[in-house]
Protein backbone atom coordinates (compact mmCIF):
# COMPACT_ATOMS: atom_id res chain seq x y z
CA UNK A 1 0.00 0.00 0.00
CA UNK A 2 2.73 2.35 0.50
CA UNK A 3 4.00 2.11 -2.62
CA UNK A 4 1.00 2.95 -4.26
CA UNK A 5 0.44 6.11 -1.87
CA UNK A 6 4.31 7.42 -2.39
CA UNK A 7 3.24 6.63 -6.24
CA UNK A 8 0.66 9.35 -5.78
CA UNK A 9 2.22 11.47 -4.04
CA UNK A 10 5.05 11.55 -6.47
CA UNK A 11 3.25 11.55 -10.07
CA UNK A 12 -0.18 12.96 -8.92
CA UNK A 13 -3.02 11.26 -10.20
CA UNK A 14 -2.68 7.72 -12.00
CA UNK A 15 -4.35 4.87 -13.68
CA UNK A 16 -4.54 1.70 -12.10
CA UNK A 17 -2.55 0.61 -15.37
CA UNK A 18 0.18 3.50 -14.58
CA UNK A 19 0.19 2.78 -10.65
CA UNK A 20 1.09 -0.63 -12.40
CA UNK A 21 3.79 0.76 -13.70
CA UNK A 22 4.83 3.21 -11.90
CA UNK A 23 5.38 0.88 -8.51
CA UNK A 24 6.94 -1.95 -10.41
CA UNK A 25 4.05 -4.06 -8.49
CA UNK A 26 1.95 -6.56 -10.23
CA UNK A 27 -1.63 -5.50 -11.36
CA UNK A 28 -3.39 -7.96 -8.77
CA UNK A 29 -1.85 -6.75 -5.62
CA UNK A 30 -1.79 -2.52 -7.40
CA UNK A 31 -5.73 -3.69 -7.79
CA UNK A 32 -5.87 -5.10 -4.33
CA UNK A 33 -4.41 -1.73 -2.89
CA UNK A 34 -5.91 0.59 -4.41
CA UNK A 35 -9.56 -1.29 -3.25
CA UNK A 36 -8.70 -1.11 0.63
CA UNK A 37 -7.46 2.52 0.48
CA UNK A 38 -10.26 3.43 -1.31
CA UNK A 39 -11.86 1.70 1.59
CA UNK A 40 -9.60 3.46 4.25
CA UNK A 41 -10.90 6.96 2.90
CA UNK A 42 -7.07 7.45 2.04
CA UNK A 43 -8.17 7.51 -2.01
CA UNK A 44 -11.34 8.77 -3.98
CA UNK A 45 -11.69 7.92 -7.71
CA UNK A 46 -11.68 10.48 -10.47
CA UNK A 47 -12.12 10.99 -13.87
CA UNK A 48 -12.17 8.36 -16.76
CA UNK A 49 -9.50 8.62 -19.57
CA UNK A 50 -8.91 7.45 -22.48
CA UNK A 51 -5.26 5.97 -22.47
CA UNK A 52 -4.07 3.35 -24.76
CA UNK A 53 -6.58 1.44 -26.88
CA UNK A 54 -9.07 -0.50 -24.96
CA UNK A 55 -11.38 0.23 -21.79
CA UNK A 56 -11.05 3.77 -20.66
CA UNK A 57 -9.07 3.91 -17.01
CA UNK A 58 -9.98 5.66 -13.99
CA UNK A 59 -8.07 8.13 -12.55
CA UNK A 60 -7.45 7.44 -8.74
CA UNK A 61 -5.77 10.28 -6.57
CA UNK A 62 -5.01 11.05 -3.11
CA UNK A 63 -8.44 11.87 -1.13
CA UNK A 64 -9.03 15.58 -1.76
CA UNK A 65 -12.39 16.49 -1.57
CA UNK A 66 -13.28 13.67 0.63
CA UNK A 67 -10.86 13.52 3.33
CA UNK A 68 -8.47 16.28 4.95
CA UNK A 69 -5.91 16.02 7.62
CA UNK A 70 -5.53 19.09 10.65
CA UNK A 71 -2.30 20.73 10.97
CA UNK A 72 -1.93 22.70 14.26
CA UNK A 73 1.70 24.99 14.50
CA UNK A 74 2.43 26.11 17.87
CA UNK A 75 4.72 28.62 18.36
CA UNK A 76 5.73 31.56 20.89
CA UNK A 77 3.23 34.50 20.16
CA UNK A 78 0.72 33.03 17.87
CA UNK A 79 -0.93 29.57 16.91
CA UNK A 80 -2.51 28.29 13.46
CA UNK A 81 -5.31 25.59 12.64
CA UNK A 82 -5.40 24.69 9.04
CA UNK A 83 -6.87 21.65 6.86
CA UNK A 84 -5.67 19.74 4.25
CA UNK A 85 -5.88 17.64 1.55
CA UNK A 86 -4.47 14.35 1.76
CA UNK A 87 -2.28 15.63 -1.72
CA UNK A 88 -1.16 18.45 0.65
CA UNK A 89 -2.72 21.45 -0.44
CA UNK A 90 -3.50 23.75 2.34
CA UNK A 91 -7.49 24.64 1.97
CA UNK A 92 -7.15 28.70 2.29
CA UNK A 93 -10.64 29.11 3.20
CA UNK A 94 -10.10 26.70 6.37
CA UNK A 95 -7.28 28.83 8.29
CA UNK A 96 -7.41 29.85 11.76
CA UNK A 97 -4.26 31.67 13.92
CA UNK A 98 -4.63 33.01 17.39
CA UNK A 99 -2.94 34.32 20.54
CA UNK A 100 -0.77 31.81 21.82
CA UNK A 101 -2.77 31.32 25.35
CA UNK A 102 -0.64 31.45 28.34
CA UNK A 103 -2.24 28.29 29.72
CA UNK A 104 -2.15 24.65 28.81
CA UNK A 105 -5.44 23.69 29.12
CA UNK A 106 -6.71 27.25 27.39
CA UNK A 107 -4.13 25.96 24.47
CA UNK A 108 -6.03 22.75 24.38
CA UNK A 109 -9.57 24.73 24.17
CA UNK A 110 -8.43 27.00 21.24
CA UNK A 111 -7.03 23.96 19.25
CA UNK A 112 -9.94 21.54 19.74
CA UNK A 113 -12.63 24.59 19.09
CA UNK A 114 -10.46 25.47 15.84
CA UNK A 115 -10.15 21.85 14.49
CA UNK A 116 -14.09 20.82 15.50
CA UNK A 117 -14.82 23.63 13.18
CA UNK A 118 -12.90 21.79 10.71
CA UNK A 119 -14.50 18.35 11.66
CA UNK A 120 -17.94 19.48 10.85
CA UNK A 121 -18.02 19.89 7.18
CA UNK A 122 -19.59 17.33 6.26
CA UNK A 123 -18.81 14.75 3.95
CA UNK A 124 -14.75 14.87 4.47
CA UNK A 125 -13.39 12.85 6.99
CA UNK A 126 -10.86 13.66 9.58
CA UNK A 127 -7.99 11.24 9.16
CA UNK A 128 -5.29 12.23 11.45
CA UNK A 129 -4.21 15.45 12.79
CA UNK A 130 -0.36 16.93 12.74
CA UNK A 131 1.81 19.29 15.37
CA UNK A 132 4.62 21.38 14.83
CA UNK A 133 6.21 23.00 17.79
CA UNK A 134 9.26 24.03 18.85
CA UNK A 135 11.85 23.12 21.99
CA UNK A 136 12.40 18.97 22.90
CA UNK A 137 10.39 16.44 22.50
CA UNK A 138 11.48 12.88 23.83
CA UNK A 139 10.93 10.03 21.41
CA UNK A 140 10.55 7.62 23.58
CA UNK A 141 8.29 9.25 26.29
CA UNK A 142 6.13 11.59 23.87
CA UNK A 143 6.43 14.63 26.04
CA UNK A 144 7.85 17.83 25.02
CA UNK A 145 10.44 18.36 27.59
CA UNK A 146 11.56 21.94 27.55
CA UNK A 147 10.52 24.83 24.96
CA UNK A 148 12.86 27.69 25.72
CA UNK A 149 10.55 30.02 23.60
CA UNK A 150 6.64 27.69 24.40
CA UNK A 151 7.22 26.99 27.92
CA UNK A 152 3.56 26.16 28.62
CA UNK A 153 3.91 22.90 26.68
CA UNK A 154 6.75 21.90 28.79
CA UNK A 155 6.22 18.16 30.81
CA UNK A 156 3.14 17.92 28.23
CA UNK A 157 1.84 15.59 25.41
CA UNK A 158 -0.01 18.14 23.18
CA UNK A 159 -0.74 15.18 20.67
CA UNK A 160 -2.14 12.54 23.07
CA UNK A 161 -4.03 15.19 25.12
CA UNK A 162 -6.20 16.59 21.93
CA UNK A 163 -6.56 12.62 20.10
CA UNK A 164 -8.59 12.13 23.49
CA UNK A 165 -10.57 15.21 23.30
CA UNK A 166 -10.79 14.73 19.12
CA UNK A 167 -10.73 11.29 18.55
CA UNK A 168 -8.59 11.47 15.68
CA UNK A 169 -5.19 10.05 15.61
CA UNK A 170 -2.66 12.74 16.65
CA UNK A 171 1.13 13.21 16.04
CA UNK A 172 3.77 15.88 16.81
CA UNK A 173 6.91 16.31 16.06
CA UNK A 174 9.33 19.32 16.54
CA UNK A 175 9.14 21.88 14.17
CA UNK A 176 12.70 21.79 12.70
CA UNK A 177 11.46 18.22 12.00
CA UNK A 178 8.70 18.66 10.75
CA UNK A 179 9.66 20.95 7.96
CA UNK A 180 11.98 18.44 7.27
CA UNK A 181 9.10 16.19 6.60
CA UNK A 182 7.37 19.25 4.39
CA UNK A 183 10.51 19.79 2.49
CA UNK A 184 10.85 15.82 1.46
CA UNK A 185 6.58 15.59 0.72
CA UNK A 186 5.75 19.00 -1.06
CA UNK A 187 9.53 18.67 -3.41
CA UNK A 188 8.67 15.11 -4.96
CA UNK A 189 9.38 13.68 -7.25
CA UNK A 190 12.55 16.02 -6.75
CA UNK A 191 15.05 13.43 -4.48
CA UNK A 192 16.16 15.15 -1.34
CA UNK A 193 17.28 11.87 1.22
CA UNK A 194 20.44 13.46 2.42
CA UNK A 195 20.06 17.51 3.60
CA UNK A 196 19.75 19.64 7.07
CA UNK A 197 17.21 21.97 7.85
CA UNK A 198 18.63 24.75 9.45
CA UNK A 199 14.94 26.90 11.32
CA UNK A 200 16.06 30.58 12.27
CA UNK A 201 12.66 31.94 12.76
CA UNK A 202 11.58 32.31 16.55
CA UNK A 203 14.52 29.82 17.82
CA UNK A 204 17.53 27.90 16.22
CA UNK A 205 17.39 24.15 15.81
CA UNK A 206 18.41 21.85 13.38
CA UNK A 207 16.63 18.89 11.21
CA UNK A 208 18.79 15.73 10.08
CA UNK A 209 17.87 13.50 7.29
CA UNK A 210 19.89 10.25 6.44
CA UNK A 211 19.47 7.96 3.68
CA UNK A 212 15.82 9.22 3.67
CA UNK A 213 15.55 8.74 7.52
CA UNK A 214 15.20 11.71 10.27
CA UNK A 215 18.13 11.45 12.76
CA UNK A 216 16.91 12.05 16.04
CA UNK A 217 19.45 10.99 18.50
CA UNK A 218 18.87 8.49 21.35
CA UNK A 219 15.93 10.28 22.67
CA UNK A 220 14.65 12.43 19.66
CA UNK A 221 16.22 15.26 21.05
CA UNK A 222 19.29 15.77 18.73
CA UNK A 223 19.70 19.05 16.67
CA UNK A 224 19.50 21.79 18.95
CA UNK A 225 22.46 23.73 17.72
CA UNK A 226 20.80 27.14 18.78
CA UNK A 227 22.06 26.53 22.43
CA UNK A 228 25.85 26.24 21.91
CA UNK A 229 27.08 29.00 23.81
CA UNK A 230 28.81 31.41 21.05
CA UNK A 231 28.99 34.51 23.95
CA UNK A 232 29.81 33.66 27.12
CA UNK A 233 28.38 36.96 28.41
CA UNK A 234 25.50 37.09 26.08
CA UNK A 235 21.90 37.50 26.25
CA UNK A 236 19.66 35.72 28.12
CA UNK A 237 17.97 32.73 26.60
CA UNK A 238 14.67 31.39 27.39
CA UNK A 239 16.47 27.83 28.06
CA UNK A 240 18.20 29.65 31.26
CA UNK A 241 21.69 30.18 29.43
CA UNK A 242 23.44 33.13 28.37
CA UNK A 243 24.89 33.79 24.74
CA UNK A 244 23.14 30.82 23.35
CA UNK A 245 23.77 30.77 19.44
CA UNK A 246 19.81 31.20 19.08
CA UNK A 247 20.04 34.90 20.94
CA UNK A 248 21.55 36.10 18.28
CA UNK A 249 21.13 34.16 14.89
CA UNK A 250 17.51 34.66 14.50
CA UNK A 251 14.61 36.51 13.05
CA UNK A 252 13.43 37.18 16.31
CA UNK A 253 16.96 38.75 17.23
CA UNK A 254 16.84 41.48 14.88
CA UNK A 255 12.95 42.44 15.49
CA UNK A 256 13.97 41.97 19.53
CA UNK A 257 17.42 44.32 18.81
CA UNK A 258 15.08 46.88 17.10
CA UNK A 259 12.34 47.04 19.01
CA UNK A 260 14.85 48.04 21.50
CA UNK A 261 16.36 50.50 19.82
CA UNK A 262 12.57 52.20 18.98
CA UNK A 263 10.92 51.57 22.30
CA UNK A 264 8.24 49.57 20.58
CA UNK A 265 7.48 46.21 19.02
CA UNK A 266 8.28 45.85 15.66
CA UNK A 267 7.83 42.88 13.07
CA UNK A 268 9.85 42.57 9.81
CA UNK A 269 7.95 44.40 7.29
CA UNK A 270 9.01 46.93 9.59
CA UNK A 271 12.96 46.14 9.74
CA UNK A 272 12.82 45.59 5.90
CA UNK A 273 11.31 49.30 5.84
CA UNK A 274 14.07 50.81 8.39
CA UNK A 275 16.66 48.94 6.86
CA UNK A 276 15.43 50.37 3.31
CA UNK A 277 15.24 53.91 4.85
CA UNK A 278 19.18 53.42 5.62
CA UNK A 279 18.71 53.28 9.82
CA UNK A 280 22.20 52.89 11.15
CA UNK A 281 21.02 51.17 14.49
CA UNK A 282 18.83 48.47 12.38
CA UNK A 283 21.44 48.25 9.98
CA UNK A 284 24.55 47.50 12.80
CA UNK A 285 22.01 44.76 14.31
CA UNK A 286 21.70 42.82 10.76
CA UNK A 287 24.77 42.98 10.40
CA UNK A 288 25.40 41.38 13.86
CA UNK A 289 22.58 39.02 12.89
CA UNK A 290 24.49 37.73 9.87
CA UNK A 291 28.08 36.77 11.46
CA UNK A 292 26.13 34.72 13.46
CA UNK A 293 24.03 33.34 11.39
CA UNK A 294 27.35 32.57 8.66
CA UNK A 295 28.49 30.74 12.38
CA UNK A 296 25.80 28.63 12.62
CA UNK A 297 25.34 27.64 8.52
CA UNK A 298 29.43 26.88 8.97
CA UNK A 299 28.65 24.78 12.50
CA UNK A 300 25.63 22.58 10.48
CA UNK A 301 28.11 22.16 7.10
CA UNK A 302 31.16 21.30 9.23
CA UNK A 303 29.39 19.03 11.68
CA UNK A 304 26.76 17.10 9.70
CA UNK A 305 28.89 17.44 5.81
CA UNK A 306 25.32 17.29 4.03
CA UNK A 307 23.97 17.31 0.06
CA UNK A 308 22.08 20.10 0.65
CA UNK A 309 21.61 22.88 3.64
CA UNK A 310 18.31 24.53 3.56
CA UNK A 311 17.52 27.54 5.78
CA UNK A 312 14.24 28.92 6.57
CA UNK A 313 13.21 32.17 7.72
CA UNK A 314 11.81 35.49 7.20
CA UNK A 315 15.81 37.46 7.62
CA UNK A 316 16.65 37.02 4.17
CA UNK A 317 13.49 39.16 2.84
CA UNK A 318 14.88 42.49 4.70
CA UNK A 319 16.96 43.27 2.00
CA UNK A 320 17.72 41.81 -2.05
CA UNK A 321 20.84 39.69 -2.03
CA UNK A 322 21.14 39.42 1.74
CA UNK A 323 20.90 35.20 1.50
CA UNK A 324 23.66 35.60 -1.13
CA UNK A 325 26.05 37.69 1.28
CA UNK A 326 25.31 35.52 4.26
CA UNK A 327 26.28 32.43 2.20
CA UNK A 328 29.73 34.38 1.69
CA UNK A 329 30.06 34.69 5.57
CA UNK A 330 29.49 30.78 5.59
CA UNK A 331 32.63 30.18 3.81
CA UNK A 332 34.81 32.01 5.52
CA UNK A 333 33.93 29.58 8.25
CA UNK A 334 33.41 26.22 6.71
CA UNK A 335 35.67 23.86 5.84
CA UNK A 336 36.40 23.82 2.29
CA UNK A 337 35.93 20.22 1.52
CA UNK A 338 32.67 20.04 3.31
CA UNK A 339 31.50 23.21 1.35
CA UNK A 340 32.64 21.87 -1.72
CA UNK A 341 29.95 18.90 -1.37
CA UNK A 342 27.33 21.00 -0.08
CA UNK A 343 24.43 23.40 -1.98
CA UNK A 344 22.76 26.02 0.73
CA UNK A 345 19.53 26.95 -0.57
CA UNK A 346 16.69 29.04 1.10
CA UNK A 347 13.43 26.31 2.32
CA UNK A 348 10.56 26.47 -0.01
CA UNK A 349 7.94 25.39 2.89
CA UNK A 350 6.57 26.67 5.98
CA UNK A 351 6.01 25.29 8.72
CA UNK A 352 2.21 25.04 8.02
CA UNK A 353 3.44 22.66 5.00
CA UNK A 354 5.75 20.93 8.05
CA UNK A 355 2.57 20.35 10.17
CA UNK A 356 0.27 19.11 7.49
CA UNK A 357 3.36 16.53 5.91
CA UNK A 358 3.26 14.80 9.60
CA UNK A 359 0.03 13.98 9.62
CA UNK A 360 0.67 12.65 5.80
CA UNK A 361 3.56 11.25 7.09
CA UNK A 362 2.03 9.36 9.76
CA UNK A 363 -0.73 8.23 7.54
CA UNK A 364 1.71 6.73 4.91
CA UNK A 365 3.81 4.97 8.24
CA UNK A 366 0.50 3.19 9.12
CA UNK A 367 -0.31 1.21 5.40
CA UNK A 368 3.51 0.37 4.91
CA UNK A 369 4.78 -2.75 3.63
CA UNK A 370 3.64 -5.12 6.50
CA UNK A 371 0.11 -3.21 5.84
CA UNK A 372 -0.15 -3.92 2.08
Amino acid sequence: MRKVLEALQDRGPCTRASLTRISGISAPTVSKAVGSLLEFGLLEEGDSIQGAPGRPGTLIRLARDSAQVIGVILDATRCHVISAGLDGTIRQDRQIDFPTPDSYESLLDRIEASARTFMEKKGVKTLGLGISTPGLINSRTGRAMLSPNLHVTDGRSPDQDLARRLGVDCVMHQETQALCLGERMYRAPESFDDFVMLEISTGLGVGVVMDGRLIGGHSGLAGELGHVTVALDGPLCGCGNRGCLETLATDSTLTRAISKHLGRDVGMDDVKALIRAGDPVAERALQSVCEYLAIAIAAAVNLWNPATLFVHGRLFDVRDGLFETICDLARKRTLPPSLADCQILRARWTKRHGAVACAIHHLFDAHGPDRS
